[in-house]
């Protein structure tokens, strides 16, 4: 049996006895060790995501799995890509067990189902220039262990995160990362703690990729979509700064294009 330190009991108790100000601070207290956690697994996010981007140069994708928060998370982060960066939907997966209606609403076994999630890779078309990454807290999630386990029968990379060290689910994985926040503040409350780490590290495993595929100039969001006022104006504002242009001007060649990356390459007659 593998440690499960994400089951271990919390390290504060009678938690009912405790004022909002005792409580709110040592979740503060526990919240600070997570950056820590992540930083030590910086070396396996590196190399998966030096792994990942020749990979999408070549079409592949990425397809987050998990259950419950995991799956949340990852859904989360790939539905952030394409306003964010300008890619298609297509390129960055989420799957969580039991579907869409588990975003909202716990779907009952739906985690515990071997098979389902590569059959959802399949119907995907899963192939050898994709990643698939694994996402659960404790690292025993058979949704998750069980399309591991054929993606990597199939020649595709797998990576994954998790939050116990040795897991099941690690054993699947090519490049596993392991990111150890200890107990959570309410005892087993994986979307704590571990749900903060999930989040940071799938945040630097998109963002580190697409600025490796050139989606982000100097430190701007040039390839973002303009779907509400506020993105118009930061897109506007950041042609100002390129081209030097009145902020009229450059709207109006925001909008014609669609994109500040578009609008300055055609500004500068780039082919």
């Amino acid at each position: 049996m593998f440690e499960k330190i994400t089951e271990k009991a919390s390290l504060y108790n009678e938690l009912e006895k405790k004022s909002v100000q005792q409580i709110l601070e040592e979740i503060n207290t526990e919240d600070q060790k997570v950056a820590l956690a992540v930083k030590k697994a910086i070396p396996q996010v590196e190399k998966l995501v030096s792994q990942i981007v020749p990979r999408m140069k070549k079409g592949g994708r990425i397809f987050y799995m998990g259950a419950g928060t995991s799956g949340r998370l990852g859904v989360l982060d790939a539905s952030e890509v394409p306003p964010t960066f300008g890619m298609p939907p297509t390129y960055v997966i989420g799957l969580i067990a039991g579907g869409d209606r588990a975003l909202r609403n716990p779907v009952e076994n739906a985690e515990d189902d071997l098979s389902r999630g590569w059959q959802e890779l399949e119907e995907h078309d899963v192939n050898v220039n994709d990643v698939v990454i694994g996402i659960a807290a404790s690292g025993g999630t058979p949704y998750v262990i069980g399309a591991l386990h054929e993606a990597r029968a199939h020649g595709i990379l797998t990576g994954c995160i998790t939050s116990n060290p040795d897991s099941p689910m690690a054993a699947e994985a090519d490049i596993p990362i392991e990111m150890i926040v200890g107990p959570e503040y309410v005892t087993g409350s994986s979307r704590m703690k571990s749900g903060t780490g999930q989040k940071m590290i799938l945040n630097m495993i998109t963002t580190a990729t697409m600025i490796q595929l050139g989606r982000v100039k100097g430190n701007k969001m040039v390839n973002m979509q303009l779907s509400n006022k506020k993105l118009i104006d930061r897109g506007t504002r950041m042609i100002v700064d390129e081209l030097g242009l009145e902020y009229n001007n450059a709207r109006e060649l925001l909008l014609l294009h669609g994109s500040v990356k578009k609008a300055v390459e055609a500004y500068r007659g780039v082919k």
